[in-house]
This record gives C-alpha cells, structure tokens and sequence, in this order.
C-alpha cells in the first residue's frame, strides 16, 4: 500500500502552507481504505493572488520567442513519457480509471506536446495585398494574457493539457484550478509542467472547491488579472461562468456536458455497433462528457441489437482497474449519490438489462464475474434501460454514470429528432454501410463531432473537440483550433507611399464598358 501524500497549491513553483479552504482526504475508490492523499484546500483570495502573480508575469513570458516557448513544450512531453507509467498508476489509484485506460490518457498528453511543440514556429499570421499602392497589411497572434483553466477529475491530465499547453505556447500565463479530489494527480501534473523550464510565475495551480473558485474567478474579473477562462464541467456550472464573463466582455472557453446518441441503422454491423456501444457507454464507468448516453436503433434490428449489446454487458469483467476490465469505480463518492438519483429515472415502461442488479455491487448486491472485492470500493452495476423515448425524464438528462438508454425509430427523421432534441450537442455516432445516411447524418446532427461506425467517445490531438448547444458556446480545444481560444487577432498596415492615402477614398479605378455586347451570326 503506497503512502498518504499531502498536496497543495502552488504558488510560483511553491507550496502553500495552510489551508484556509480546509482539509480533503481523498481514497483509492476502488480501496475506500487506503488514502491517497490529503489536500490542503486554498480559497478565493488564493485563487485571487494566482492570478495578480501570473498576469504580473505574462509579458515577460510573452516576450520569450515563440519557438523557445515551444521547446519548454517539448521538455514537458520528454518528461511526461520519462514518468509515464507512475503518472498513469496515480490516475488509477486516485480516480479508479482501468489502467489501461490511464495509459491511453497519458497517451494523449504526450500527443498533445508531440503537436503543439512545433506551434511555436507556426503561429501563422498572415500578409494580405492592400487595396493602395506601397502599403502592406498583416495580422498577428497575440496571446491573450492570464488564463484560469478549471477541469473535471475524469480525465485528470488530459483534457488540463488540451488548455495548458497550447495557451502557454501562444504567450499566456496558467492559473490552473483542477477538480480537488484529483488533487495529487493535479499536482504531480504541475510538477512535470514546472520542471519543463517555464518561468517562475508562468505556471500556478490552485486546488480549491468550486464555491470558491467562483468567487476566485469574479474578484480576479473585477481586479482585472484575469483575461480568459476555459472550463470543462457540468452545463449549469458552464452556464453560470459564462454570465459573469459575459459581464466583463470576455468569452470563455467552454467544454460541457453531452446526451450523446449513437445511432444504428438497418444496414449496420451489429456487432461493430454493440462493440462502439459498449466502449462510450461503460469505459471510465460512464463518467465521461463524451459517454454514450441513448443508443437509437432502427425497430427492424432493434431486438437482435438489444441481445447482442445485452450480453456484452453482461459478460463484460467489471471491478479492480488494476485488472483488466470494462470499468472500475465511480471516481469520488459525490457522484454515487447522483448517480443512485438517476437510476430513479427508469420507469415502468423501461425493461433494465445488463447486471444481476441495479445500484451499488456489494456482497448483498452481487454482480456475476465480479473481479476483486465488491465491498472495498465503490462499484456500480451496468444499465441498460431498453424503451426509453423522446418524453423520458432519462432521454433529456445527462447521467454521469454506467447507464446507457436505448430507443426505436422507424424513418430517419425521428432517428434525427432523438439524436438532436435534448439540447445537448457534443459528441454523436452512426452506425451505417451507407453514404448516404453518413452525410445526412453529419448534415442535420447539432453534435460538434461525429462518428461513423466508431463509438462517441474517443479524441486525438490535432482534431478539433467541443461542442454546441448545452455542450458548449462554440468553443473547440485541440488541433490548430484551440489557438482561437488563446490568442487574439491584431491587424497592421504599413503605408510607405511617403503621403495619406485614405482607404476607400482614394482607391484606384479601373474603366470598364458594361454596354460592350457580343455580336453573333443568325
């Protein structure tokens, strides 16, 4: 059993010493006994000082060439892949994710480095012709300024990379506000980004509770030391951090919540689609904002699609995420008592597949196949809620957790309507042998990302990710499209014609003969 470790905030590269946000004491859900770490919680007014420290440090940081900046980038992979598997052991330990899923989140950090490293020597602007004789016109990137970064615990370095490391290439300075009960993952992370050759101030980490935060992030507004906001979480939380942007005239970067559907027409493969199904709807225990949340499945291939995915689940190793399995726990035991009120939500109508259960696997509430002991952490029997339609509390909610709905259509259209009418618009899936339905399918989905024969969860480094409606503002993280998040565009014209010339006043016009006609034979 590895020892309690005691993390908190840093400030310019050191610990803070007390807690005036209090104590956290975080478990290994899969082993409630054993601790993994005790966090020493900051407040606003911590949250308040990282942001005075790092926009007091950002015009040095973006004074430093693009291209060096890009090489602290790189450091940063190096290390991450040198501290690869102790980082992804900590994920499993802190949040209960199968290792082999930790791996692969790991994976994506050095992915990211891998991509954004060469960004410092392509932060394009562009050179464009003037209307006017001896003059030029750019635009440039110009970063930002500071940043606060809040994320969710489900993917602890992944999704924080996606904001950290493509904002501070473009020149902005990190105040990074992890979920606190991944608060030693969060700050094995910060190490890694400290020791990459950053500036002192460049880089702060804050672990506080979300209360605070949001009195953080509005006294940092109001001071004016906060220039950028990216937050992953729930709607309502995105919802509310987009007013009190709003008020200050700034737009934050949102990444949040999705319904997403995972549609299977006729023509599919079926055990393709049950395979997709069973990845997004029960990988990290459902626990993911890309989580496959209603399977809509044609009525001619429901009852074969509904057997196959039944069975899956059902004989799919489920427990310690040490072993391999499906999944492991629920990440903190917050989320169980949410996740027990949205088991609530099956109605009569509903016929339940997939477990010997509903709720909590215990010795009392046994699942068949179980890997480990039941009682040491906090595991959840898979869902299947076959029935579910367009009126069901369950179709419009979001739920964090291993449950996944499944509902009919006849004709295209309601297979449309289902995949659209939540509100939600993040991640989507069709399961189809036909162009057609692919491309109507990408036509008419509100989803930002689209899958085609492939589950909805899963993201590389160059695409973009985000989402519409309740999933987001627009926003997109990764690839080259995140750089709109974090710079701004300035434009410059350089006149060196020695006089005035006035735009659109003193243009140079060509003569044309709009009365010219062609003459034809006949």
């Amino acid at each position: 059993m590895s020892a309690t470790r005691t993390v908190t905030s840093l400030l310019d590269g050191r610990p803070v010493d007390d807690a005036p946000g209090g104590t956290l004491t975080i478990p290994n859900p899969a082993h409630l006994d054993e601790m993994v770490a005790e966090a020493k919680l900051g407040d606003a007014g911590t949250f308040l000082e990282a942001c005075r420290r790092a926009k007091k440090a950002q015009p040095g940081w973006a004074a430093i060439p693009a291209p060096v900046r890009g090489r602290a980038i790189q450091h940063l992979g190096r290390l991450v892949e040198e501290n690869f598997e102790a980082l992804s052991q900590l994920i499993t330990r802190e949040i209960g994710k199968p290792i082999r899923e930790s791996r692969g989140e790991v994976q994506e950090v050095v992915d990211t480095c891998n991509f954004f490293l060469g960004e410092g020597r392509r932060l394009h602007g562009q050179t464009v012709p003037s209307e006017m004789p001896d003059k030029q016109l750019f635009t440039f990137r110009m970063p930002v300024g500071a940043a606060a970064v809040v994320t969710a615990g489900n993917f602890p370095v992944a999704v924080p990379s996606w904001y950290i490391v493509p904002a501070l290439v473009c020149g902005n300075t990190i105040v990074w506000k992890p979920a606190e009960y991944t608060a030693a993952t969060a700050e094995a992370f910060a190490q890694l980004i400290l020791h990459a050759g950053i500036p002192t101030g460049v880089f702060q980490l804050v672990l506080a509770e979300g209360p605070q935060t949001f009195e953080g992030i509005e006294r940092a507004l109001d001071e004016e030391v906060l220039d950028k906001v990216g937050f992953t979480g729930s709607s309502e939380v995105g919802r509310r951090i987009g007013e009190i942007c709003g008020r200050h005239l700034q737009s934050p970067c949102l990444e949040l919540g999705g319904k997403n559907p995972l549609v299977v027409m006729p023509d599919a493969d079926c055990d393709l689609a049950v395979e997709g199904a069973l990845f997004s709807g029960f990988g990290t225990a459902g626990q993911r904002c890309t989580s496959l949340g209603t399977a809509i499945v044609h009525r001619d291939v429901h009852d074969d699609f509904i057997a196959r995915f039944s069975k899956a689940v059902t004989d799919a190793p489920i427990g310690d995420p040490s072993q391999d399995v499906l999944y492991g726990p629920m990440i903190s035991a917050r989320f169980c008592e949410r996740f027990e009120r949205w088991l609530e939500l099956i109605r009569p109508h509903h016929t339940v597949f997939g477990s010997d259960g509903i709720g909590r696997i215990t010795s009392a509430n046994p699942r068949t196949g179980f890997v480990g002991d039941p009682d040491a952490g906090l595991y959840y029997h898979p869902v299947i809620v076959d029935g579910v339609t367009i009126d069901d509390e369950l179709y419009r909610t979001e739920t964090f957790g291993p449950i996944v709905g499944v509902a009919s259509f006849d004709t295209f259209d309601q297979a449309i309507e289902l995949a659209n009418a939540h509100g939600y618009g993040l991640s989507s899936s069709i399961y189809t042998n036909d162009p057609l339905s692919v491309f109507h399918f990408r036509d008419r989905i509100s989803a930002g990302m689209v899958s085609v024969n492939n589950s909805t969860s899963g993201a590389e480094a160059h695409l973009p990710f985000g989402g519409n409606g309740r999933s987001g503002n627009g926003s997109r993280q990764s690839g080259l499209w995140v750089l709109d998040q974090f710079t701004r565009w300035q434009a410059m014209n350089w006149d060196y014609s020695g006089h005035l010339q006035k735009a659109q006043m003193d243009t140079r016009e060509l003569e044309a003969d709009p009365t010219f006609r062609l003459v034809t034979d006949g």
